[in-house]
């Protein structure tokens, strides 16, 4: 697992890359505020729900949730079921709403 801030990742958002963004927050803090990305709680992946994404496995996939603290334990599980490139967004929507505003 790797390591991105939010102002790499925005960066990279503004440039246009085609990104892979995962969403591992529960409905209600998404619907309050988010950044995009496909939308999988973190209880999915735990129950190994994952075939929106099964096809990501050789890809990169940066995963987000609120503090940072979820989407990190996405990326193991991710890295255990086969994905080779997961980033965890350190500090989360937290961060980003700090750095960013909403």
């Amino acid at each position: 697992m790797q390591q991105i801030t939010v102002e790499q990742l925005k960066a990279r958002m503004e440039a246009g890359e085609k990104l892979h963004v995962l969403d591992v927050r529960e409905d209600i803090e998404r619907a309050d505020f988010n950044i995009g990305g496909t939308h999988i709680p973190l209880g999915r992946i735990q129950s190994m729900m994952i075939d929106d994404i099964e096809d990501l496995k050789d890809e990169e996939v940066i995963i987000y949730c609120r503090s940072g603290n979820r989407s990190q334990q996405a990326c193991l599980m991710l890295e255990h079921m086969g994905f080779k490139n997961t980033v965890n967004v350190a500090g989360g929507m937290l961060n980003w709403e700090q750095k960013f505003g909403r």
